[in-house]
């Protein structure tokens, strides 16, 4: 499978508290449970909680191998820079302050006076920066 074919967001913080958006996710606009269906594989629950769990350890992996993760981080700036100089306005899984969406407010404030958290989370990007979040359907998320 092609993985410019496959659209999926990881959103929240990188590591242990992300969280896989499976509900949006999909194949050249299949969902991703009819595609996998059509493919013959059922065990969605169990494959989707495997590939989330070695999503979420693979820096860990990349740290015991290659002892960093900054080449994965200079493709993202990369990234961001092309779309950013283009003017693309692409949809771009980056950290921004966040206000209790998904119900989540406050996480790790711990009595500091900021209000809100940083979080990866989907919206557009363009030479201004981020024009408009989009919110992701999170009730067939896993963490």
């Amino acid at each position: 499978m092609d993985s410019r074919s496959v659209h999926a967001f990881i959103i929240g913080e990188h590591g242990d508290s992300e969280i896989a958006a499976w509900s949006g996710a999909n194949i050249s606009g299949i969902p991703l449970s009819d595609f996998c269906e059509l493919r013959g594989h059922y065990e969605h629950e169990k494959n989707t909680a495997r590939i989330a769990e070695q999503v979420k350890n693979s820096a860990y992996e990349i740290i015991e191998k290659k002892q960093a993760t900054y080449y994965g981080i200079a493709m993202s700036v990369k990234r961001i820079c092309e779309v950013i100089l283009r003017d693309e306005k692409s949809i771009l899984p980056v950290s921004s302050m966040m206000y209790g969406e998904y119900g989540i407010s406050d996480a790790g404030n711990r009595g500091k006076k900021r209000r809100g958290d940083k979080s990866a989370d989907p919206a557009f990007k363009g030479r201004t920066g981020p024009t408009a979040a989009v919110r992701v359907h999170a009730p067939g998320c896993v963490g």
